[in-house]
C-alpha cells in the first residue's frame, strides 16, 4: 500500500511538470500570435510591477531627497558667494564717487578743466632752418591760423626738441632744446630713480657728444644709466609726461652735492622735417 502511494505521487509529480511545460508552450505560441499576451499573463505582470513599484519607492524618495539637499546646499553656498561680490561691487562704487567728487573739488580748487598730462597735436613741417643759426632755430609752415600759440611745446620722432617762441599767421618759429641762447627758457625735467622722483631743468647742450644737459639737481640718488627724463610739467607751460631723453651719464659737481645727468635726446635734432605741436587741453 505505501509503495503504491510513492508511486502516485510520482505520477502526480510527472502530471504537474508536464500541464507546466504545455502551459509554457502554450504561452510562447500565444505571445507570438497574439499582439497582447494572455490574462493570466498579463495579471502576473501587472501584480509584478505593482511589487516593483511599492518597492523602488522608498529607495527613490530616498535619492530624491538628497538630491534635494545637494541642490540646496549648493545654492545656499553660490548665494553667499553672490553677496559677499555685491558687497565688494557696492564698496567700489561707493569708492568711486568718492574719488570722483574728490578729484572735481580738486579741479574747482585749482580752476582747471583738465590734467596737465592733456593735451592733442598739431602737425607741421619744418620749412626752413639756418645753417649759421642749426642749433638755435627752425621755422614751421603753420601759425596762429592753426592754432599755434607761443611756449607751446615741439617734439619729433619720439621726443621734445624745443618751444614756440614767435607765432606768425601763417608761420611760426621755434627754439630748439640744443639752443645756446642762455635767456632761453628751459624745460623742466624729471626723472625716476630707485623709486624716488627727482626734479631739474634742462640746462645746456654739448655740441661734440650731441648730448643735453640736465642740471639743478640737488640729490643723492644715484641715477643709473638709462634712465628715462620727461617733462614735469612744473611752470604749466608743458603738459608732464613728454619724453625728453636717456641718461647717458651722471657726473657731481665740485662739492658733490649736486648732479649733472647727460642725456641722449629722444628727439632727432639733426634731421627734422616733420614735427608735432603740443597744444594742451587745459583751461582755468
Amino acid at each position: 500500500m505505501q509503495k503504491f502511494f510513492s508511486n502516485k505521487r510520482l505520477i502526480v509529480l510527472m502530471v504537474a511538470l508536464l500541464v507546466c511545460v504545455g502551459l509554457v508552450s502554450v504561452s510562447v505560441v500565444v505571445r507570438d500570435k497574439k499582439s497582447t499576451p494572455p490574462v493570466v499573463q498579463q495579471i502576473g505582470n501587472d501584480a509584478v510591477g505593482i511589487v516593483a513599484t511599492v518597492t523602488d519607492a522608498p529607495a527613490n524618495a530616498i535619492n530624491n531627497g538628497l538630491d534635494d539637499i545637494a541642490n540646496l546646499m549648493n545654492t545656499y553656498s553660490e548665494n553667499e558667494r553672490l553677496k559677499s561680490q555685491v558687497d565688494s561691487l557696492a564698496q567700489t562704487k561707493v569708492r568711486n564717487q568718492t574719488l570722483q567728487r574728490e578729484n572735481k573739488q580738486l579741479k574747482k580748487e585749482l580752476k582747471l578743466n583738465a590734467t596737465l598730462t592733456n593735451y592733442d597735436t598739431v602737425t607741421a613741417a619744418v620749412k626752413s632752418r639756418s645753417a649759421t643759426d642749426w642749433r638755435n632755430m627752425i621755422i614751421l609752415d603753420k601759425g596762429s591760423v592753426s592754432g599755434l600759440k607761443k611756449n607751446m611745446p615741439v617734439m619729433s620722432d619720439k621726443g621734445i626738441i624745443g618751444r614756440i617762441v614767435e607765432v606768425n599767421q601763417t608761420n611760426s618759429k621755434v627754439e630748439l632744446i640744443s639752443t645756446d641762447n642762455n635767456a632761453a627758457n628751459r624745460f623742466a625735467a624729471q626723472l625716476v630713480a630707485h623709486g624716488k622722483t627727482v626734479n631739474g631743468v634742462i640746462s645746456g647742450y654739448k655740441t661734440a657728444s650731441g648730448e643735453l644737459v640736465m642740471g639743478q639737481m640737488s640729490t643723492d640718488v644715484t641715477v643709473p644709466k638709462g634712465t628715462m627724463v620727461y617733462t614735469s610739467g612744473l611752470g604749466g607751460r608743458t603738459p608732464k609726461g613728454l619724453l625728453i631723453g636717456t641718461v647717458t651719464s651722471v657726473k657731481k659737481d665740485d662739492y658733490g652735492l649736486a648732479n649733472t645727468v647727460y642725456l641722449k635726446p629722444a628727439g632727432n635734432l639733426n634731421d627734422v622735417s616733420v614735427v608735432s605741436v603740443i597744444r594742451r587741453t587745459i583751461g582755468g
